[in-house]
C-alpha cells in the first residue's frame, strides 16, 4: 500500500509502542509518514501535546493523522477542538470504512491499551484507502458541521 499525500502520526506513553510497531508495518509497505512526537518514550508526557500537533498538520495538508494513547478516547477529544480536525474512535473495519466514507475523517485515534498490530493494521488499511462518498446528504451535514466551527 503506496501513499501519496504525507500521513502524520504521534502518540504518548501509552500508545507509544503500538506507533513504532505501525512505523514498521508503514516502512514495510512504503507508506508516506512523518512521526509528530513523542520521539522518545516518555512516562510523564500528555496526549493533548501530540493531538494539536497531528491535528493541525492534517488539517493544514488536507490529509490523514493518526493518533494514539491508552484509551484513545483522549487523543480524538484534544484533536476534535483543532477547526477542520474530524477524529474518530473506530472499534471495528466496518466503522473505519464508515468514518471515511460518510463523514470525511481525517484523524484516527487507536488505543495503545486494546489494540493489536493485526487488527490495527487492517483498520488503518481500510480508513487510508476508503474515499469519501461525496453523496449529498454526507456534503450537508458536514457543511452544517462545519457552522459549529464558527
Amino acid at each position: 500500500m503506496t501513499t501519496t499525500k504525507k500521513i502524520y502520526i504521534g502518540s504518548d506513553h501509552a500508545g507509544f509502542k503500538l506507533k513504532k510497531q505501525i512505523e514498521r508495518w508503514f516502512k514495510k509497505n512504503h507508506v508516506n509518514y512523518e512521526d509528530l512526537g513523542n520521539l522518545v518514550l516518555d512516562q510523564k508526557d500528555d496526549y493533548p501535546d501530540f493531538a494539536v500537533k497531528v491535528a493541525k498538520r492534517a488539517v493544514k495538508e488536507k490529509t490523514i493523522g493518526i493518533l494514539l494513547c491508552g484509551s484513545a478516547q483522549g487523543m480524538c477529544i484534544a484533536a476534535n477542538k483543532i477547526k477542520g480536525a474530524r477524529a474518530v474512535v473506530p472499534f471495528s473495519l466496518k466503522e473505519a470504512r464508515l468514518a471515511k466514507e460518510h463523514n470525511n475523517a481525517n484523524i484516527i485515534c487507536l488505543s495503545g491499551w486494546y489494540s493489536h498490530l493485526h487488527k490495527t493494521t487492517r483498520m488503518l488499511e481500510v480508513f487510508l484507502t476508503t474515499p469519501f462518498s461525496k453523496e449529498e446528504r454526507h456534503v450537508r451535514r458536514l457543511k452544517k458541521i462545519k457552522q459549529l466551527e464558527k
